[in-house]
């Protein structure tokens, strides 16, 4: 029965599906959704499907559909048909409902007519009512401006008009000032203390008059009233100048604060610091300029600053203070001025450029250090008269501030330091050989301990870097560079000079003479001076420098101690390469004796010698250029005991392998020697026709040999023994006694 409901198969169909069968990725219901969009669908199937299947599929199914279509309309043609022939008078039907759609249509654009002419109308009148506004505003404004100049100069016109006026009783002229006390004086003020807040008025207006101005000053009326705000501008800077420069000489404290707050309302803080400078400051330095011209006539250096400082903070106390703390008051709105750098420091930064031009000069590195540190303490002086940090902050980005810094030049003074501290240790390490102390300095700074020029000049440029009439704090870290490379030079001119010692040859290093010429004692100086130094750099002198630079970060100072340190262990590096270079010359005078073991073998050839009862005389001098090494002064005074071990150890291990390197090659020649001779011998007696078998029962040569070079170890022994070495700890010892050695005593060494 389900066979039955399956579409035909064709002959070809296989595997028994239908001919319009489609992919599992193929849904048909998918196109019946609501929600169902093609763009999404495609690209949705596109990830897995190609492009080509998947339009082929779309095709199938749209001509499937076309199908559907011709099947249903053939199957219900007669419905179809017949839907014609029941659409009876449709056209009437369209009419009669037209009508009223189109009244309909009329109504709304007549009515859509009428608002929008109403609503231009509106628009119309809010813009008429804008501009009359605007009109209105611009009126204003220049009424405004109107009455605030002819109330300015109003207002002008009851001030003095010359400066001999303001100097007159109580700095009024006598025809103005019943006007003034009428107006002001009746609350018991002085006169100039009126005047003063008279002209902060005027300044308020003033800056009242400017705002319109800037809002308005285009119009043809203002630029008709300009000459007046001009003239008024000016009158009133007259005015409040004088009143200024009054109340300076008088010290009125109350007209001060009311000419500033005038100043501050008209935006014109250079003119009141230009003022003080030229009416206070500029009549104080001169007065100080003249003195020290005198002293100088004297003998007082003309380019030293500290006493000049000094005189300026004296008289800055005297005669500035009390400005100073008007306008740094608290909630006076006077912060706006910097009286510190654009009148004070302006003023004797010009008068230092024309007095003492020599001053800035880093030619004379002493002298600019000292004047540097006395500018730095002057700046540091006009910073106390700031009240927080931010305004401290302020001051310092101050133009003047920046022009009288670039003014030092510190980066000259340290390259001339540099030279300086840099080429003193250059001349003492270029010395053609080493320099031993005769009189040790009995300078506390200076360690006793160091015994030659080189070590202690090497110690004094360190010093020399931190010193306090040398260092700037900061150049501080151009300093710290400047030790280390001192440091890394001193271990540069002391591993060169060994290398070339090595290779015998100087000529191609200038500087490393000493080390060909050095003798092993020499080199105890050396050593002895590098513990010194690394002990010092790592204690007295690391503290002086960490204490210099106490106000820095936790992180400098800790990079600051590495990196000394590590100087330190440069040095120390240095002191394996000294050891191997007095190992190597002691080793060398010894094997020079030891070269005297060849001639054992011309003593006992072929010269029927008896054997030996004693050691030979060489064996005492091997070890005598050590002995008198270790047992010398120098040695004896400096050369440490762990170091003093070592040397020992390393240099008689050294010797007994050259030892055992002659002897053996001297036993191995004397026994093919021996055996060469008996062959021969053993031929001549077997042409000669003697028994062969007879056997020598004489001692040969080579057990002559061998029994004196093992009495010569044996003294040898003795002789590692008195220099505190165990023969039997020694390798190639061991294997010179196994190769001299009687059968008897192979098995255990001693002597």
């Amino acid at each position: 029965m389900a066979d039955l409901l399956l579409p035909p198969r064709s002959a070809t169909d296989i595997f028994g599906d239908p001919i319009d069968a489609h992919p599992l990725w193929f849904k048909k219901e998918c196109f019946l959704k609501a929600a169902f969009d093609s763009e999404s669908y495609i690209a949705d199937l596109r990830t897995f499907v190609p492009f080509e299947n998947l339009r082929s599929e779309l095709q199938s199914h749209l001509s499937s559909l076309k199908h559907e279509l011709v099947d249903l309309i053939n199957r219900d043609y007669a419905d179809f048909v017949n839907l014609s022939t029941k659409l009876v008078d449709v056209d009437a039907a369209i009419l009669r409902m037209r009508a009223p759609l189109v009244d309909l249509r009329d109504k709304i654009s007549n009515f859509r007519s009428s608002v929008e002419n109403s609503l231009a109308s509106l628009q119309d009148g809010l813009r008429q009512r804008a501009e009359a506004s605007a009109a209105r505003e611009v009126l204003e404004l220049l009424l405004d401006t109107f009455h605030v100049v002819s109330k300015v100069e109003k207002l002008i016109k009851e001030l003095p008009s010359s400066p001999a006026d303001w100097s007159n009783g109580d700095g009024v002229p006598s025809g103005e000032r019943g006007s003034l006390s009428n107006a002001y004086a009746e609350n018991g003020t002085s006169v100039r203390e009126t005047q003063s807040m008279l002209l902060e008025r005027i300044s308020s207006e003033m800056n009242r008059l400017k705002f319109y101005v800037a809002h308005a000053e285009n119009l043809p009326f203002i630029k008709n009233m300009d000459k007046r705000i001009q003239s008024a501008n000016l009158l009133l800077d007259a005015s409040l100048g004088r009143c200024f420069i009054d109340a300076l000489e008088h010290r009125d404290a109350i007209a001060i604060y009311n000419c500033l707050r005038a100043y501050a309302a008209i935006d014109n803080t250079t003119g009141a610091e230009e003022i003080f400078r030229t009416t206070i400051i500029s009549p104080l330095i001169q007065q100080i300029t003249h003195n020290s011209s005198s002293d100088v006539e004297i003998g007082t250096s003309e380019d030293e600053l500290e006493e000049y400082y000094q005189q300026i903070m004296t008289l800055i106390d005297r005669d500035c203070k009390f400005l100073l703390e008007i306008s740094s008051s608290a909630n006076s709105g006077l912060h706006v001025f910097n009286f510190l750098g654009n009148s004070i420091l302006k003023e004797v930064l010009s008068a230092i450029q024309k007095g003492k031009p020599g001053a800035f000069s880093p030619g004379k590195p002493a002298k600019f250090l000292k004047n540097y540190k006395a500018s730095l303490a002057f700046l540091c002086y006009l910073e106390g008269y700031c009240l927080s940090g931010s305004s401290v902050s302020k001051f310092r980005s101050e133009a003047i501030y920046v022009e009288f810094m670039k003014l030092w030049n510190v980066g000259v003074y340290f390259s001339l330091r540099f030279h300086e501290i840099a080429g003193a240790l250059d001349s003492a390490l270029m010395m053609a050989a080493l320099t031993p102390l005769q009189n040790k300095p009995s300078d506390g700074n200076i360690s006793p301990e160091l015994t030659l020029k080189q070590s202690l000049t090497l110690l004094e440029s360190l010093r020399a870097c931190w010193r306090e009439d040398v260092l700037i704090i900061s150049c501080s870290d151009k300093f710290l560079r400047l030790s280390l490379q001192l440091i890394a030079r001193y271990s540069t001119w002391l591993s060169s000079g060994l290398k070339a010692r090595k290779a015998g040859n100087t000529g191609s290093n200038p500087g490393t003479e000493w080390a060909i010429s050095a003798v092993p004692e020499d080199f105890i100086y050396v050593m002895h001076d590098i513990d010194c130094l690394v002990t010092e750099i790592g204690s007295n002198y690391l503290e002086s420098v960490l204490r210099l630079l106490s106000s820095s970060a936790i992180e400098v100072l800790d990079l600051v101690k590495r990196s000394i340190l590590q100087g330190g262990e440069i040095l120390k590096d240095v002191i394996p390469l000294i050891m191997n270079a007095v190992r190597e010359s002691l080793v060398e005078k010894s094997v020079e004796d030891l070269r005297q073991l060849k001639g054992i073998t011309a003593t006992y050839r072929m010269t029927n010698k008896p054997p030996p009862t004693r050691h030979s005389p060489y064996v005492s001098g091997v070890l005598r250029p050590m002995k008198v090494f270790l047992e010398g002064e120098r040695a004896t005074k400096y050369l440490t005991k762990d170091a003093r071990n070592e040397l020992v150890l390393r240099a008689t291990e050294e010797i007994t392998d050259r030892y055992y390197d002659l002897a053996s090659e001297l036993v191995n020649v004397a026994r093919k020697t021996e055996s060469s001779l008996q062959r021969i011998r053993q031929g001549a007696q077997r042409r000669a026709g003697a028994s062969s078998d007879v056997a020598d029962h004489n001692i040969s040569d080579t057990d002559k040999i061998c029994m004196q070079l093992f009495l010569d170890i044996q003294e040898y022994g003795r002789n590692l023994a008195a220099l505190g070495v165990s023969a039997t700890d020694i390798a190639s010892y061991r294997l010179l006694w196994q190769c001299v050695a009687p059968p008897d005593r192979q098995a255990s060494i001693s002597f």
